[in-house]
This record gives C-alpha cells, structure tokens and sequence, in this order.
C-alpha cells in the first residue's frame, strides 16, 4: 500500500496508521505519551479530530500522565459521527458500531454529522496534518478512513487492507493488554482471517455504493471544503 497504510510509531499510540496523506488514525489518544504528542508534532501533525461520543473521552487508570502542555499546540476537534445512545442505530449495532455491515446504516442515519467529520478535517487542513481517532481505532476510524481513501482514488484492496490493518492492530493491542469489556475479545488467526476478509469486503461495498464525493455535497458539504479535504488526502508525504 505504499506509505497509505504505514504503520505509525508515536509513543504510546495503538493503532496508529497513515490513511492517506496528511491524514492519520489511531486509537484513543488518552494512550499517547508525552514523548508520542512531539512526535506526533514532528511528523506535523496539528489537528486531533475525535471521532467518540461526548463523554467517552476521559483518562483511565491505565493511561500515561501526561501535562496538558504536551498537546497545546494542537487543536483537539470533537465530531462524533452518531447520535450517541440512538435507538435507531442501537436497535442494528447493539451497544456500538463493531461491524462494517451497519456503516451504511451510519451514513442513512447521521449524514450531518458525517458531514461535520469532513468539515472539521477541511479546517484543519490549512495548520498541517490531521490524526482522527475514535476508541479501538477499528470502526468509527474505519468507516472515515473509507471515505477517505475513496476521497483519495484507492483501489478497492487499499480500502480493504485499511480496515484489515486497523482490526488487526486492536485485536493484538487485545492480546497484550487485554480486552476493555466482555462484547470485545482477542481473536486467534485462524477465527480472524477469515473475519477481516469477509469484513474487508463490506467495507469496499459501503464505501463504493455510498460514492463519498456524491453523498457529502448532497448533505451540505460545500465544493470547497470537500477539495480541501481531498487535497489534505493527496497531501506530498515527507520522510
């Protein structure tokens, strides 16, 4: 996948990845050290776009001390992309999103708040690059980082190896560290690869029948904010 797909090793990140560009993802940010947010900064990043509900994010017991100087240069952007708690949506996902089969449902049911995810990015854009995360780093992350790379011209492998990479990463985060409620457990291989490739493939079939580009503009994106967005995505990568 090129450097769309890189791993990323900021200290204390989990999940961490390269979606396209100037963007990235990864897991809760409570994770990052100290040392994780400068080099978060040295690889220019300068936005922090949450993706979580308001009230998921908190430090927990587990989690590094880490002063609020350490990230007062960024700025820290929630845009959720539900509604939390939604009986519409929890009548098909239970409790969370952990499925790409329910994205489309996502997208039919909150295409606002889709749109503020892009807009926020579309701000963004002009400081320098962009780290969007949710809890695990898996769907919430996964369902944007889609658009994303469609926004971005990746091919439907691209888009698949994306989500694969990110489910994998959080199940061996699972592994070492253990699970953070009884709906999530550590997959073997064997029950896994099979998974991520079924799941591999109903992310590409969302991702193509949704036609981003199409689907933002008709909910109130403007034509401006969604090329900013592209060109944050095609952003020049320099190592």
């Amino acid at each position: 996948m090129g450097e769309q797909g890189r791993s990323v090793d900021w200290d204390g990140a989990v999940n961490a990845w390269r979606v396209s560009g100037g963007i990235y993802r990864m897991g809760r940010r409570e994770w990052l050290t100290q040392e994780g947010w400068k080099q978060a900064s040295d690889d220019g990043v300068r936005t922090v776009v949450d993706l979580r509900n308001p009230g998921e994010g908190r430090r927990r017991d587990a989690d590094p001390l880490v002063p609020a100087s350490a990230w007062a240069a960024f700025d820290v952007v929630q845009a959720p992309t539900e509604e939390a708690g939604d009986p519409r949506f929890t009548a098909v996902t239970g409790p969370y999103l952990n499925d790409p089969v329910h994205y489309s449902e996502n997208a039919r049911l909150f295409p606002g708040k889709l749109v503020g995810v892009f807009r926020a990015l579309a701000l963004a854009a002009p400081r320098g690059d962009v780290v969007l995360h949710c809890a695990a780093g898996r769907d919430r992350s996964g369902l944007v980082a889609a658009m994303i790379q469609d926004l971005a011209g990746d091919s439907d492998e691209e888009i698949a190896e994306g989500y694969r990479l990110a489910a994998r990463g959080i199940n061996e985060r699972y592994r070492t560290h253990g699970t953070p409620h009884s709906r999530e457990r550590y997959l073997p291989e064997a029950e896994l690869e099979p998974l991520l490739e079924q799941r591999g493939l109903a992310v590409v079939e969302f991702v193509r029948a949704l036609d981003t580009r199409g689907y933002l503009l008709a909910h109130g994106l403007l034509e401006g904010e969604l090329n900013s967005v592209s060109d944050l995505a095609s952003r020049t990568i320099t190592l």
